[in-house]
């Protein structure tokens, strides 16, 4: 199946990914060629990938603002468990995986695509149906993040299943009264954080399957944080407790 990458950051980031089957790139008539048009016109060359000039008009049923490029490309390349684990080994890090159960919203499975690639998250695990797949809407909303993260589709019961065979401790993010603060849960160490469906939260099922629950700190009168800002603080969480954990270079031998 063929799809549609429009934006210029997003484009590039197909190009330079190097995942996904690329047939051919569109530039709209009239377009400055300089900057990230130029890059992406140099890494379609690059490739071989042939190059048309279209009218701008032909771009806007794309989508919301193409920025005078379209790439057609293959669908996502779903990747899986094991793939994840590779890369946290090549990496030699502790695991670090996040866990989506039914983002449903393109725009918030794209910023938390884009932040858990920013923050060096080895991984996302999404469900196989009812949630968002990764389209080109969400390569749009993740700036082209997506495209450098490993996503896989699963059962998440079944893989938080085999997270924990591997010793990989699982954290569900939520605001209930039976969740922890988030300075009393432990965030390093193989770790797979959860973060649930914007309206309803976590399934029972994949809640229950949490090692632990965190909540974050709520001081205004709003009880609750989008889950896409909600996860991403979370995600720096770790980041930084990891961080402390890490020797200082005054500490290292």
């Amino acid at each position: 199946m063929k799809e549609w990458i429009i934006g210029r950051n997003p484009v590039i980031e197909v190009l330079q990914a190097k995942r996904r089957d690329v047939f051919r790139l569109l530039v709209a008539s009239g377009v400055d060629e300089k900057g990230r048009v130029h890059e992406i016109m140099s890494l379609a060359a690059s490739r071989k990938i042939p190059i048309e000039r279209v009218p701008r008009e032909r771009l806007i049923p794309m989508g919301e603002n193409p920025q005078g490029v379209a790439l057609e490309v293959s669908a996502y390349p779903y990747a899986d468990l094991a793939d994840i684990f590779e890369r946290a080994a090549e990496r030699k890090e502790d695991l670090f995986i996040l866990i989506l159960d039914i983002i449903q919203n393109p725009q918030n499975l794209g910023t938390l695509l884009r932040t858990a690639e920013a923050a060096g998250v080895h991984g996302v695990i999404i469900p196989l149906r009812r949630a968002a797949d990764v389209t080109p809407a969400v390569v749009s909303a993740s700036a082209g993040a997506s495209e450098h993260m490993l996503i896989i589709q699963e059962n998440l019961v079944r893989a938080i299943d085999t997270l924990k065979k591997h010793d990989v401790w699982v954290v569900g993010l939520e605001g209930s009264e039976e969740a922890r603060p988030i300075e009393e849960v432990p965030l390093t160490g193989p770790l797979a954080l959860v973060v649930g469906n914007e309206g309803e939260g976590m399934r029972l099922l994949v809640r229950e399957s949490c090692d632990f629950l965190l909540k974050l700190p709520m001081h205004g009168r709003i009880e609750s944080l989008n889950a896409a800002v909600a996860g991403s603080i979370v995600i720096y969480q770790v980041v930084l407790a990891r961080q402390k954990q890490s020797p200082s270079p005054q500490e290292m031998p």
